[in-house]
């Protein structure tokens, strides 16, 4: 998992917002958990018990976003 940190909350819903449509468009969704100006993502790939390059490359567009 990462953390980000954003300047106020609308922000930190902003990046949730674009990680989530990414993550639509790749079909592959993480975990997200929002603390008012943090927002940490936890990727796993289930059903392969462990990080996959779905999980590498979902990460890399999130720090794209950030």
């Amino acid at each position: 998992s990462r953390t980000f940190s954003f300047a106020d909350f609308v922000a930190a819903m902003r990046f949730v917002n674009s990680v989530a449509d990414a993550a639509e468009e790749a079909n592959h969704h993480p975990d997200i958990d929002i603390r008012y100006d943090k927002v940490t993502l936890g990727l796993v790939t289930h059903d392969a018990g462990g990080i996959t390059k779905n999980d590498f490359a979902l990460a890399g567009k999130a720090d794209t976003l950030a």
